[in-house]
C-alpha cells in the first residue's frame, strides 16, 4: 500500500507547523473555561479559512491561474483539518454522554 505524494507532503507540513510552535509550560497548559471557548473558536475558524483558500486556489486553477499541485495539497490539508475537527467533536460529544451517565 503506498500513501499517495501529495498526502505525505500535507502531513509532512502539518509536522513542521507543530514542531515549530513553542511549547508552554506546564503551569499554562490548563486553559479555563473561555480560553478553551477562544482555543476552539479559533481553531474552527482556521478550518473556515483553509476550505476558502481552498476555493480560492480552485478557481485560479479553473482560471488557468493555479497550479494543480498546490490546489490538490490545499484540499488535502482541508480535508485533514475537517475530520480533524469531527473527530475532536465526535469525542466532545461522546465525552458529554459518558459525564451524563455517571450517577449522581
Amino acid at each position: 500500500m503506498s500513501t499517495p505524494f501529495n498526502a505525505a507532503a500535507a502531513a509532512y507540513g502539518n509536522a513542521a507547523r507543530l514542531l515549530a510552535q513553542p511549547v508552554k509550560a506546564p503551569a499554562e497548559a490548563a486553559p479555563t473555561g473561555q480560553e478553551f471557548a477562544k482555543f476552539l473558536a479559533e481553531s474552527v475558524q482556521g478550518v473556515v479559512d483553509s476550505g476558502r483558500a481552498s476555493d480560492r486556489m480552485a478557481m485560479d486553477l479553473v482560471n488557468g491561474k493555479g497550479d494543480v499541485v498546490d490546489v490538490v495539497t490545499a484540499i488535502s490539508q482541508t480535508e485533514i483539518a475537517m475530520e480533524t475537527m469531527v473527530t475532536i467533536r465526535d469525542r466532545v460529544i461522546s465525552a458529554y454522554e459518558e459525564i451524563m451517565r455517571m450517577p449522581i
